[in-house]
């Protein structure tokens, strides 16, 4: 499971002592709720159903999909819907494809979402070989489902607009910029990143 409301709480006091601009920001926005999600491929396919959608509207997609299909959570219930079910749950045919092969990865084994590496960089090589799931999609799901505490996804574009709110910078630095400038914060990361995306309270799925 996610980062816990204690783990993210320390996390955020020792980034304090690090950096005393984290320290005024905290004191500022207060400290983050937790994000904490279900290990395994529902929150897999919720990540692919929430790209590049509102978070209501992704919510609505999920709750029509999982009356539709007999139920979202069982991969085998993706793969015998039709297409023209998918669509009427309000996937693309893009997202119907991406939903159909994590189903079949997780339905055939070579995906094992209960035994990815322990290593953060295997662990997202492995999920973005599946259709679908990027690198922001794969550090999410570490992240929030698996409570890796050093995981930054520097990609964002919240977590770098908030980086560089917090460091005072005049314009908002690049991926390249934001995993620079986070080196500093190893290995707690993975806190900083939940605190941006607070600062900035933007919904993340």
């Amino acid at each position: 499971m996610g980062l816990s409301r204690e783990r993210l709480k320390a996390s955020l006091d020792i980034l304090c002592g690090i950096e005393p601009r984290f320290a005024a920001a905290v004191a500022r926005a207060g400290y983050p709720e937790p994000r904490i999600n279900p290990r395994g491929y529902a929150t897999l396919l919720r990540t692919i159903i929430g790209q590049q959608v509102s978070y209501k509207a992704a919510a609505a997609v999920w709750s029509k999909l999982d009356a539709s299909i007999g139920g979202a959570e069982d991969p085998a219930n993706i793969g015998r819907a039709s297409d023209e079910t998918l669509r009427a749950a309000g996937l693309s045919r893009q997202k119907s494809g991406y939903a159909r092969s994590l189903a079949d990865e997780v339905i055939s084994g070579r995906l094992d979402l209960a035994t990815l590496p322990a290593d953060d960089e295997a662990a997202i090589a492995q999920l973005v070989r599946v259709k679908g799931i990027g690198r922001w999609s794969a550090e999410v799901y570490l992240l929030f489902a698996e409570g890796r505490g050093d995981i930054w996804p520097a990609g964002d574009l919240a977590v770098q607009i908030e980086t560089g709110r917090i460091m005072g910078l005049d314009e908002r630095p690049d991926e390249a910029t934001t995993r620079a400038i986070a080196e500093a914060w190893r290995p707690h990361r993975g806190a900083a990143a939940i605190f941006t995306w607070h600062h900035y309270k933007t919904p993340v799925i």
